[in-house]
């Protein structure tokens, strides 16, 4: 997948250290799938949450941070959303953001 943007992970853990190593592990992970539906999805990310508009809700760091994507299957894309704590995560609506 083409992940956009790193930068967004790369802001957020500059504020959040401790998330750095699990963000970029989840970023490898997704950079180098091929996902082309929710299953293939669920088959390496068993705890993620599928809420509309194509949006996917990665769990990282033991849930406590938050990444929402927005999937383009056909066109192999995931664009970085939100990334939060859970609580920041819990003010949003990720269908929409």
């Amino acid at each position: 997948m083409r992940i956009i943007a790193l930068k967004t992970l790369r802001v957020f853990w500059e504020q959040h250290p401790d998330a750095e190593q699990a963000l970029l592990a989840w970023h490898h992970d997704a950079r180098r799938a091929a996902w082309r539906t929710p299953a293939e999805i669920k088959d390496v990310f068993r705890n993620a949450s599928f809420v509309g508009r194509n949006r996917v809700v990665f769990n990282v760091k033991g849930n406590d941070y938050r990444v929402v994507v927005a999937i383009h299957y056909a066109h192999g894309i995931a664009y970085i959303r939100f990334v939060g704590t859970h609580q920041e995560y819990e003010r949003i609506d990720a269908a929409s953001v």
